[in-house]
């Protein structure tokens, strides 16, 4: 039996690292999202300072509450946005305003919302707190607090400095059926606002490019539209917010998933001249750039002048337009009327719009 023992020596030298370095309080360290000391303070000293609320302060693995009459809406969606800040928002109000989106988008009224935060080791404290400032004021204005959440922290160069998960419950009211198969031909197709402003703002800032007029991201909550439009008894067949793909995509998606025909007329979509400019600038189409606070919504033909006055009382949709409409011709395809009278498919793009924006 051999007496050696092992020694420090070795042909890898050993190289010890510090589990709590001088710069823990300014940047976030990977002790952060370990359980210990650095975690707890993190988690009061960012989050619950910026989330308080009485639902969140019980700190407890989830939060509960009594259920109203009607049906909960559930969803959950992830936000890589870069860059983190952007011309009318930022990641974290993002990541607010497009999951009360996604209820709203159901006929639901917003209730709840969970964060979980995925934090790449050496981002910056001052980085993190301004992006959760910036959810706590996107989910007080809109009226929709965060009461529960989760933090990771993964190595250096292993993330993108922070990625966002944000969940949503929500309740849809007795009565109201907000889905695509309620789609019927002879539905008017109504849009929001003016498109493609989120896309070219997040764009604008990662490739350092000037655009003649100021343009900004539209990210807003919709949920205060879509409750005045139910309020005012306008039957909402479906509803669908146009985030990735832009118009474009979504009406492809409910042609398919109604299995009915759409036309719309290119002259009627509303695109501010900024972003008319930078798209016809980078080659983009504007009916495919993403949008993070405009909806499309197919109602009945009748009662589409009153649903635009419904729309238009609210600032994200003072230019709600008609664009179009649902026929039982050309099933799972949208044709769009060109502002020199021809028809061509308004198909989905086979790969994706270059350079990727969001």
């Amino acid at each position: 039996m051999s007496d050696e023992r092992p020694t420090m020596s070795s042909s890898k030298s050993f190289e010890p690292t510090c589990p709590l370095p001088i710069s823990a309080k300014n940047t976030v360290q990977l002790a952060h999202g370990g359980g210990g000391r650095l975690m707890q303070e993190l988690i009061q000293d960012v989050f619950v300072q910026a989330f308080h609320n009485p639902l969140l302060d019980c700190l407890h693995d989830g939060a509960t509450w009594p259920v109203e009459k009607g049906t909960l809406a559930f969803t959950t969606d992830s936000y890589v946005v870069r860059p983190l800040f952007f011309p009318g928002g930022d990641i974290g109000s993002l990541a607010v305003n497009g999951t009360i989106n996604d209820l709203a988008m159901c006929g639901a009224k917003p209730l709840y919302l969970s964060t979980g935060f995925i934090l790449e080791e050496g981002l910056s404290m001052e980085v993190l707190q301004r992006v959760a400032h910036s959810m706590a004021e996107a989910a007080r204005a809109a009226g929709v607090p965060i009461v529960t959440g989760d933090t990771k922290v993964v190595d250096r160069g292993k993330g993108d400095g922070i990625f966002i998960n944000t969940s949503g419950v929500g309740l849809v009211p007795n009565g109201v059926r907000v889905l695509p198969t309620s789609i019927q031909p002879g539905d008017a197709i109504l849009v929001s606002g003016d498109l493609g402003s989120h896309g070219v703002a997040v764009l604008s800032v990662r490739e350092g490019l000037m655009f003649d007029g100021k343009v900004e991201s539209d990210s807003a909550p919709l949920h205060h539209i879509v409750g005045d439009l139910i309020e005012n008894g306008i039957e909402l067949h479906c509803l669908r917010d146009l985030t990735r793909g832009g118009l474009a995509s979504v009406l492809n998606e409910l042609a398919v998933a109604a299995k009915v025909g759409m036309t719309v007329e290119e002259s009627a979509i509303p695109v501010n001249d900024p972003v008319r400019g930078a798209c016809e600038l980078l080659g983009l189409d504007p009916l495919y750039v993403a949008n993070e606070g405009r909806f499309v919504a197919m109602v009945p033909a009748l009662q589409a002048e009153a649903a635009l006055t419904v729309m238009r009382r609210h600032k994200p949709a003072t230019l709600a337009a008609r664009i179009g409409f649902v026929t039982d011709h050309n099933p799972s395809m949208v044709v769009l009327r060109t502002v020199v009278g021809t028809h061509r498919v308004l198909d989905l793009l086979s790969g994706e719009q270059l350079p990727r924006i969001c």
